[in-house]
């Protein structure tokens, strides 16, 4: 009986203790604008929203494009399957997205110092 009574308190004490990281963590990201990124596709994602866009010359820049792709940056999946993360100088990676509807990929390049965008397809 005392192992079940310990056991309830440490329970109890455990689960105030996640609450309260939770809020604490929520409200802390909310005022800094912190990302937590664990898995590859957010951390890439990531990495690439926080560096300069440009487009290369084939595309030409509107500001239509400049949003599809923010888009694709904020909300797309990468297929690793298909990317080039071993490319030197630059990692070339394919991210889809569905936008109103239609399945979008945009093939990009991720430098050091800026991501380069190839083309977008549907």
């Amino acid at each position: 009986m005392a192992f079940l009574k310990r056991l309830g308190w440490y329970l109890v004490g455990l689960s105030i203790g996640i609450v309260f990281l939770v809020f604490f963590l929520k409200k802390k990201s909310e005022e800094t604008g912190t990302e937590f990124c664990y898995f590859p596709n957010c951390r890439v994602l990531k990495d690439m929203r926080s560096k300069p866009l440009v487009f290369s010359e084939d595309m030409g820049t509107t500001t239509n494009d400049s949003l599809l792709v923010k888009s694709f940056l904020e909300d797309g999946d990468i297929d690793f399957g298909k990317s080039d993360t071993k490319a030197k100088p630059c990692k070339i990676y394919y991210i889809s997205n569905t936008v109103e509807g239609k399945d979008w990929v945009l093939l990009a390049k991720n430098c050091t110092d800026k991501v380069m965008i190839e083309k977008i397809m549907h």
